[in-house]
């Protein structure tokens, strides 16, 4: 199952490389990302496979970065169309699922999905 993995970085140059050499040198591929930055700080969601995890925040600890969060989530395959987000969004609505994350991958078009209901969200898009 994929993997978010939150890391907080100082809003500052070369946080982002360092982020990508750690995980380069522990041999975790990154699947997809989303960053924003806001009062000094930057926050960066990461996507990879979930037996890279540990591996990952240990190489992250390691660079003196701060993994505040990682849990399991959905990708899901969407099409490039307009209205593909809006009926993805409504079915899970529709099933009670909050989407508390939503971001894109690299390559292809998918989005991954933070909940705290994957077993219902996964219903939902069955």
């Amino acid at each position: 199952m994929p993997t978010d993995v939150t890391v907080v970085l100082q809003d500052e140059p070369g946080q982002l490389a360092t982020l990508g050499g750690a995980m380069g040198s522990a041999g975790v591929n990154i699947k997809g990302m989303c960053a924003f930055t806001g009062e000094g700080r930057g926050i960066i969601h990461v996507l990879i496979e979930d037996e890279a995890t540990e591996r990952a925040v240990a190489a992250l600890t390691a660079a003196g970065m701060g993994v505040a969060d990682h849990r399991a989530v959905l990708v899901v395959d969407i099409e490039d169309k307009p209205g593909s987000l809006g009926e993805l969004a409504r079915e899970l609505a529709d099933a009670g699922v909050n989407i508390e994350l939503l971001y894109t991958t690299f390559g292809g078009i998918k989005v991954v999905i933070a909940t705290d209901d994957l077993d219902s969200a996964r219903a939902a898009l069955a």
